[in-house]
C-alpha cells in the first residue's frame, strides 16, 4: 500500500486532537478527517486495507499526509467540515451533507428581539455568534437565554398592552415586555445586552456578577433561584471551555501568522479565515542557510511581503510580534488590496486564541521538518556530501536498478529521494529495449535507462538530481556516465552501490569506499537502493506474469482481442489453432484471416 511510505512520518504525529488531510501524487486532497488523538486515527489506516472498497481506493491513491492541530475535536469538527466545504474531496462529498452548523441570531434590528438558530451569518444589521458544535448545543443555549435572561420566544408584536403575560412568564422563562408594567423597553434592552455579552464570549465578567447573583439569592434564602443560578453558571463555564478558534462568526476575512524560528531554519504557518471559517492552511519554509541569526520578526516580516506578493489580502491580517515597519507594511498592503488593511497584534479573545493555535501548527511544522528524525537525514546527507567531496548537499538522489533473469523480460527501475524521504510520485519504470538482443547484459541496459531519463529530463528542463546513485560496481557506474557524457551531462555526480561488500563506487576513486557499517550516510544511500530494488522486482514480477499470459495468437497481425478469444473458444488452445486446416480456419474467420493464421504458422 503507498501509505506505508507515510510510516515513519506517522509515527511522529502528536497525541494531540486535530485534522488529517491525505493527498494524491499530484497534491490534491483528496480525503479530511478528524481526530481525537492524530497518531492513533491515522496509524489506524496502515491496518484497515481490506475493510471496505472505498477505504481500499483511498489507500491506494494516498501519497501525502498533512495535519492540523486543534485545542479540543469540538475544533476538528469544525474545521474538518470548512476543509470539506473548501476542497471538496471526493472521498468525503457522499459522507457529508451541506447543512452549515448552527449560529444563533440575535434580531437586534427587531425592537424588542429575539433569539433564533440561523445557518448562515448575514450582513443584516443583526448580531450572531457561533457556531455551535454540536448542532443541538444551539438550541441548548438559546434555550439558556430564555431562562437566564428572559429573552422572548414569541412570534408577536410587542407593544406592550398586552392584558397578561402568557405561561413563559409563568414559568420564568421571558420577563414579558409584552406587558408594560411588568418590562419596560429599557429594562428589556438590559436582557439583550446581557445576552449578547453572553454569547460573544465575555464570560468572564458575566460569572462575575453571577456569581454575585447567586450569593445574594443564598444570602437572601432564596435557594432555587440561586439553584438556578449556579446551574447556569455550570452551563456558561461549559460554553466558554467549548468556545471555537476554527469558525467564528466574528473573525469575519483575516489571516493569521504563526512562526517558529530555530537553529536549523524558520517554518511560518498561515490561517486563512473567510466568513469566519479558517478555509486554508499554507506553510512556508526557510533554512537557516538562507536565513541566519533571522529574528522572529525578521521572519514574519519577510513573509508577509512574500506572501501577498501573489495572494490577495484580506481586510485584517494578524502577526505574532510587533513588527518595525507595521505601518509601511499596512500601506503597502493596503495598497495592493485597493482598500485599507489593518495589521494587528490581538492580544485576547478568539483573534489571539486563532493566533496561539498557528503557532502551535508552525512549531509541529518545524519539529516534523528539522525534528530529531529530520536532524539524523539531514546529518547523514552532510556526511554522504563530505565523503563523496560535494559541492552541496545532495538533496535530491536519484537511484537506478535493472532486473532480469537470463535476459528475459529485463526492466530497469528508478526512485527519487529529496532530503531523506521517498518521493513516490516521481519514480519511474522502463522496459529494456534491447533486452532480446542476442547478448544482453546489465551494462547496456543501465547505459539505456539512464540515457532515456535524462534525456527526458533535458526535454523539460530538470529537475537535474545532486547525485545519482546505480546499483552495481564500476561497470554499471561506467555505463551510467557514458550515458551522461552523450547528453552533455557529465558534470552530474553518480556513484555505484556493490551489493555484497557494500561498497561505494567512484569515478575519481581507484579503491571502492568502505563506510562503517552504522554510518548515516550507508545507510542513507542502501535505503534507496533497496527501494530501487524493491521497485524493479515488482515491476519485473508483473511484467513477467504478463509474458505468461501472451498467446502465439497475439503475434499474428490483423488477430485482435475479440478474434483471439473466437479463436480459442472455437480450438481450445493456440496449439489447436496451429494444427487446424485452413478450411477449419475460414469458418471462424473469414478466408484472408484464414490464409494469415496458416502463413504465419507455417
Amino acid at each position: 500500500m503507498p501509505i506505508r511510505d507515510l510510516k515513519d512520518q506517522i509515527s511522529r504525529l502528536p497525541e494531540q486532537p486535530g485534522v488529517y488531510l491525505y493527498s494524491d501524487r499530484a497534491g490534491v486532497t483528496i480525503y479530511v478527517g478528524r481526530a481525537t488523538a492524530l497518531r492513533d486515527r491515522v496509524r489506524s489506516y496502515l491496518g484497515a486495507y481490506g475493510s471496505s472498497p472505498k477505504t481500499d481506493a483511498l489507500l491506494d491513491e494516498v501519497a501525502g499526509l498533512e495535519v492540523i492541530v486543534t485545542d479540543s475535536l469540538v475544533e476538528a469538527l469544525a474545521l474538518e467540515n470548512n476543509l470539506i466545504k473548501q476542497r471538496a474531496p471526493r472521498y468525503n462529498i457522499l459522507l457529508r451533507d451541506d447543512k452549515n452548523y448552527p449560529y444563533l441570531q440575535v434580531t437586534t434590528t427587531e425592537r424588542f428581539p429575539r433569539v433564533l438558530v440561523a445557518r448562515r451569518v448575514a450582513r443584516d444589521g443583526n448580531f450572531y455568534a457561533g457556531p455551535f458544535l454540536p448542532a443541538t448545543f444551539a438550541r441548548k443555549t438559546m434555550s439558556l437565554t430564555h431562562r437566564l435572561f428572559g429573552m422572548r420566544s414569541c412570534n408577536e408584536v410587542i407593544n406592550g398592552r398586552r392584558g397578561r403575560p402568557c405561561l413563559e412568564y409563568d414559568i420564568k422563562r421571558c420577563i414579558a415586555p409584552c406587558v408594560e408594567e411588568l418590562c419596560g423597553e429599557a429594562e428589556y434592552a438590559t436582557a439583550v445586552a446581557h445576552t449578547q455579552m453572553f454569547l460573544d464570549g465575555r464570560n468572564d465578567e458575566l460569572l462575575a456578577e453571577l456569581r454575585t447573583q447567586m450569593q445574594a439569592a443564598a444570602d437572601g434564602l432564596h435557594y432555587e433561584q440561586a439553584a438556578q443560578i449556579r446551574d447556569a453558571v455550570r452551563t456558561i463555564e461549559t460554553l466558554r471551555d467549548r468556545q471555537q478558534k476554527m469558525a467564528t462568526a466574528r473573525l469575519g476575512d483575516r489571516d493569521a501568522f504563526g512562526v517558529k524560528v530555530g537553529p536549523a531554519g524558520a517554518v511560518v504557518l498561515v490561517f486563512q479565515t473567510r466568513g469566519g471559517r479558517v478555509v486554508e492552511r499554507i506553510e512556508l519554509v526557510t533554512d537557516a542557510v538562507e536565513a541566519p541569526h533571522r529574528s522572529e520578526r525578521d521572519v514574519v516580516e519577510a513573509a508577509l511581503q512574500q506572501f501577498y506578493e501573489v495572494r490577495d489580502v484580506p481586510p485584517e491580517v494578524h502577526v505574532p510580534v510587533a513588527l518595525d515597519d507595521d505601518e509601511a507594511l499596512a500601506g503597502w498592503l493596503s495598497a495592493r488590496a485597493g482598500r485599507r488593511v489593518r495589521l494587528h497584534v490581538p492580544r485576547r479573545g478568539d483573534k489571539r486564541g486563532l493566533l496561539e493555535l498557528a503557532g502551535r501548527n508552525a512549531a509541529l511544522g518545524y519539529d516534523s521538518r528539522y525534528g530529531e528524525h529530520a536532524q539524523a537525514q539531514g546529518a547523514a546527507l552532510d556526511e554522504l556530501r563530505a565523503v563523496l567531496g560535494l559541492p552541496a548537499l545532495p538533496r535530491r538522489v536519484e537511484c537506478f536498478d535493472i532486473s532480469t533473469i537470463q535476459g528475459a523480460e529485463s526492466v530497469a527501475s528508478m526512485v527519487v529521494c529529496e532530503d531523506g524521504a521517498m518521493r513516490r510520485s516521481e519514480y519511474r519504470k522502463y522496459r529494456i529495449r534491447n533486452s532480446r538482443a542476442a547478448h544482453p547484459d546489465d551494462f547496456a541496459a543501465m547505459e539505456e535507462v539512464v540515457l532515456r531519463r535524462y534525456r527526458r529530463l533535458l526535454e523539460q528542463g530538470g529537475p537535474f538530481p545532486d547525485l545519482v546513485v546505480v546499483d552495481g560496481g564500476k561497470g554499471q557506474l561506467s555505463a551510467a556516465y557514458k550515458a551522461l557524457e552523450q547528453l552533455g551531462l557529465a558534470n552530474l555526480v553518480a556513484i555505484g552501490i556493490a551489493k555484497r561488500e557494500e561498497l561505494l563506487v567512484t569515478r575519481d576513486r581507484q579503491e571502492p569506499l568502505a563506510l562503517d557499517r552504522h554510518s548515516g550516510a550507508l545507510r542513507l544511500v542502501q535505503r534507496i537502493r533497496d527501494e530501487a530494488h524493491r521497485f524493479a522486482v515488482t515491476f519485473h514480477r508483473r511484467a513477467r506474469r504478463m509474458r505468461d499470459l501472451r498467446s502465439d495468437l497475439d503475434e499474428v497481425p490483423g488477430i485482435g482481442p475479440k478474434r483471439r478469444k473466437l479463436l480459442l473458444e472455437q480450438f481450445g488452445s493456440a496449439a489447436n489453432v496451429r494444427r487446424a486446416s485452413r478450411d477449419e480456419l475460414q469458418r471462424v474467420v473469414g478466408p484472408r484471416l484464414a490464409g494469415v493464421l496458416a502463413a504465419h504458422f507455417a
